[in-house]
């Protein structure tokens, strides 16, 4: 990252709109992410999170609007791009172990031709290890608990070495010891000034493991600070009905319809 990217956002979408059989599940959707921080994107089932997500990386295709991802389109910046997908939407079965799973993560930075080498076996096997891994290296994925399967994919997307990640969902039906692990990836990635924007649907936990949040129910309600988004009114109108969240320190916060 130079010093003029800090003067570029790494990411601003405008009037994103995504419809599936003529019905829109995303609406004009306009947002600019902060450079640095972890970013929650929350909002109820079938608010678009997910679809917003594979819009901006052109893996579903939109009706409207534009994705710009440090001032160029995405297909310039792939490389400065990680992605972690929902692991329901991973094909376990696949015949690979969980070390080439993660070298997958270095073909942004090779090209599919140029076959990867020792750099990239040794930046493999040091990501599985930050994330607890490396025993498992030459385990099949399909052999993998729910849990390592993720922190797989984990690995593969700091081998990618980006400026920018996206993440779906990655604490979704996961152990204790996986969200650990997950939390201290996404300090590690804030540290080194990377931009992470999660889909995340444990409201309990927004205060304490993000920076700033975008509330979503096709359209974008809100975005901004978590102290000063993160609100019962902002809740209430993303959501509906009532609403209980229990914050990390134990404090209930309410929303009523």
């Amino acid at each position: 990252m130079n010093k003029q990217d800090k003067q570029i956002p790494p990411l601003t979408v405008s009037g994103m709109t995504v419809a599936y059989q003529r019905k829109a599940v995303v609406e004009e959707v306009s947002f600019t992410l902060p450079e640095g921080n972890l970013i929650a994107l929350i909002g109820p089932n079938g608010a678009g999170k997910s679809t917003l997500l594979k819009a901006v990386l052109g893996l579903v295709p939109s009706i409207a609007g534009q994705v710009s991802i440090y001032g160029d389109a995405y297909k310039k910046m792939r490389s400065r791009v990680g992605y972690v997908p929902q692991r329901e939407s991973v094909d376990w079965d696949f015949p690979t172990d969980a070390l080439d799973v993660v070298m997958m993560g270095r073909y942004g930075h090779l090209g599919w031709i140029k076959r990867p080498g020792r750099r990239e076996k040794e930046l493999a096997l040091a990501t599985l290890d930050k994330v607890g891994m490396a025993d498992f290296a030459r385990r099949q994925i399909s052999q993998l608990s729910g849990g390592q399967q993720q922190r797989v994919f984990l690995a593969r997307a700091l081998a990618q070495e980006a400026d920018l990640y996206f993440m779906d969902e990655p604490f979704a039906g996961v152990d204790a010891a996986t969200e650990k692990a997950i939390i201290a990836l996404l300090s590690e990635l804030k540290r080194a000034g990377k931009t992470v924007l999660v889909v995340h649907h444990d409201l309990s936990t927004v205060e304490e493991y993000f920076d700033h949040v975008l509330l979503l129910n096709k359209k974008l309600i809100a975005a901004g600070p978590v102290e000063t988004t993160f609100t019962p009114d902002l809740l209430h109108e993303t959501y509906g009905g009532k609403l209980a969240i229990v914050s990390s320190d134990g404090r209930e916060t309410l929303v009523r319809s």
